[in-house]
């Protein structure tokens, strides 16, 4: 299914799915799978442990010139983050680090210095990509765009779900009213707002499971491909 080069651009909220869903319907296409959300918490990690305000855009911009992000894959498509040589996969996954990237990723300097680093996957291999902002700003021109969604609530229990399972437990008022300023955060920024792209597919997997979510997406992007 991989012999037609192509690029899948996935958004939508925080707790969508997005990840864990694209990650393995990259693995049944036999494609690439980008988290670029995981680029923007590496940057957020990054200011949290040099004690940088997330929102001071100056301090920020002065930082970046410093930093080695670097994104792997193994052979089994699981994707890495290094942030100055450290595997830093599962510390950018720590809740406190979610506000730090939210706050980072509205900052055009920081769009600007990942921006190529993103397009250039999308050119080199078919990709699925999921994020904020791919499919208005980052790969416009995707083949097929899909927007990504559920129900707040139903992304908080997943969230906490997760995060329990991790042995990091959170309170779901706490969690729910996280994501919530969250969303705000992400709709209301000045730099590419997360928006649904006009050639977009809606996908609302607020009563779905994580099977059938798969094959809602796996179902639109074979359509549209014509797999």
């Amino acid at each position: 299914m991989s012999m037609k080069h192509f690029a899948v651009a996935v958004d939508g909220p925080s707790g969508a799915g997005k990840s864990s869903l694209a990650r393995s319907v990259a693995r049944e296409l036999g494609i690439t799978y980008a988290d670029t959300g995981a680029i923007y918490r590496s940057i957020g990690l990054a200011a949290l442990r040099r004690g940088v305000d997330p929102h001071d855009a100056a301090a920020v911009e002065g930082m970046l010139p410093e930093l080695s992000i670097r994104m792997e894959h193994s052979e089994d498509g699981e994707q890495r983050m290094y942030l100055d040589g450290e595997d830093v996969s599962g510390d950018i996954r720590l809740p406190e680090v979610s506000m730090y990237a939210s706050a980072v990723s509205a900052l055009p300097a920081v769009r600007t210095f990942l921006l190529e680093m993103q397009r250039r996957l999308a050119r080199e291999q078919s990709v699925i990509m999921d994020g904020r902002d791919i499919g208005t700003v980052v790969l416009p021109e995707a083949e097929v765009k899909i927007y990504l969604t559920a129900a707040a609530e139903e992304r908080a229990r997943r969230r906490c779900l997760e995060l329990e399972q991790r042995g990091t437990p959170r309170p779901f008022d706490e969690v729910l009213a996280e994501l919530k300023e969250r969303d705000w955060n992400d709709m209301h920024r000045d730099v590419a707002p997360l928006r649904q792209a006009e050639d977009a597919i809606l996908a609302d997997t607020t009563s779905l499971d994580f099977a059938q979510s798969k094959t809602l997406l796996l179902n639109i992007i074979r359509e549209k491909l014509g797999l």
